[in-house]
């Protein structure tokens, strides 16, 4: 086979190209968190925030979130109505993590961050410290939550700074078990509020 080379005149020749497909996933609603706040809150049709059908994949980006106590671990909760974060889940919680000091680290399942039909809080975090060297940031993806017919599946993953200097990297999965549609979310440290941290929310489009 005969071995092609391009100069820059071959390639100033070039007078158009394939365009570059723009990117799925559209931004919808930031909450920017500066002073303590007990809950963070997505619910469709509040301040321009879209949670419905218009996208078959949400994806909320949780940047920095910093507790006002310390020791706490961060969940989410869903709702049906817009007002009662109660929604049955039942999840699966496994996590990497390595002392500052290289003293122990491991790979390990967490059954007790597991719900079973829980409807309380999913953990995502660890329990997080709030010196200012402590926070965590994760990504939680649910799927379809607007559908009538099926459970809603998630996942999450989160990499943070627990109090006791261990950088922790949680991985859970589960589902809302409800054919109802999902219609918000709520972020909240289990206990105390929250100090600071920006939570961004996007939808991905149809491939």
């Amino acid at each position: 086979m005969a071995l092609v080379k391009y100069n820059n005149n071959s390639i100033s020749a070039v007078t158009s190209a394939a365009s570059i497909p723009s990117g799925a996933m559209t931004h919808i609603k930031t909450i920017t968190i500066s002073s303590d706040t007990n809950t963070a809150d997505f619910i469709h049709g509040t301040s321009d925030v879209v949670f419905d059908n218009t996208y078959p994949i949400y994806v909320f980006k949780i940047i920095n979130i910093h507790p006002s106590s310390d020791n706490v671990r961060c969940g989410y909760n869903f709702t049906t109505d817009g007002s009662n974060f109660n929604v049955t889940k039942t999840t699966s919680f496994f996590n990497t993590y390595n002392f500052e000091s290289g003293a122990e680290a491991a790979l390990e399942y967490q059954p007790s961050q597991d719900l079973a039909q829980g409807t309380g809080l999913a953990s995502f975090a660890p329990a997080v410290g709030n010196g200012n060297d402590e926070s965590a940031s994760a990504e939680l993806t649910i799927f379809n939550p607007s559908s009538t017919t099926f459970v809603k599946h998630f996942l999450s993953r989160c990499m943070g700074v627990e109090s006791r200097d261990i950088a922790q990297d949680n991985f859970v999965g589960g589902y809302a078990n409800t054919t109802s549609a999902l219609t918000g979310v709520r972020f909240q440290f289990f206990s105390g509020d929250i100090g600071s941290g920006t939570i961004k929310l996007y939808g991905i489009k149809d491939s």
